[in-house]
């Protein structure tokens, strides 16, 4: 039976399942190493989907902090015809990346 979840962080959707790992928006930083998303949208399993309006009151998604990172660079490059402007801007987003433990 696989049960997954429909979590909200750093103003993304995530859809997760117990045992994976994610990259999500950098968290602050806790002595633990455990974190808990309470801001969970969906709860599933195979029998059926749970859904809330918008938060399910009575949910919650365990996860343990595995650790923090930085993506790939993003270049972003500005263009002005017909007056020479050329510019390019580079972007690394930070991360933090974790492991699904438990869905309740």
């Amino acid at each position: 039976m696989s049960k997954f979840a429909v979590i909200k962080t750093g103003g993304k959707q995530y859809l997760v399942k117990e045992g994976e790992k994610l990259r999500v928006e950098k968290l602050p930083l806790d002595n633990s190493g455990l974190i808990a998303f309470s801001e969970v949208l969906a709860v599933g399993d195979d029998n059926g989907i749970e859904v809330g309006k918008p938060f399910l009151s009575n949910s919650k998604v365990e996860a343990e902090r595995v650790g923090d990172g930085r993506f790939k660079k993003v270049i972003v490059a500005r263009y002005h015809s017909k007056t020479r402007y050329r510019k390019n801007k580079g972007h690394r987003q930070h991360f933090t990346e974790v492991r699904i433990s438990s869905i309740a």
